[in-house]
């Protein structure tokens, strides 16, 4: 247990930053499902619209420091190639 009233105060922030990356995390994993899911169902203008609408969760995430660009790049990447192979 933290002894020190910076300690104290240092445990609190951690434990919101970490709170406040999971829903981040959370909101990322979703909208990558989302093109995922409409890509499996066929629904072409879905998976359009719902990867319009990852890009900019995806470059929030890595803006962040929440996941490495390098990462984002590749997901938006993946996605992409899906979506053109599908098409």
């Amino acid at each position: 247990m933290a002894n020190s009233a910076q300690a104290r105060k240092r445990a609190r922030q951690a434990e919101q930053h970490r709170q406040r990356n999971a829903a981040q995390r959370s909101t990322l994993r979703t909208a990558i499902k989302k093109v995922l899911k409409a890509l499996r169902a066929g629904d072409k203008t879905a998976a359009d619209a719902a990867y319009k609408a990852a890009v900019p969760v995806i470059d929030r995430a890595a803006g962040k420091g929440l996941i490495h660009a390098n990462k984002a790049a590749r997901h938006k990447s993946r996605l992409n190639a899906r979506l053109k192979a599908a098409s």
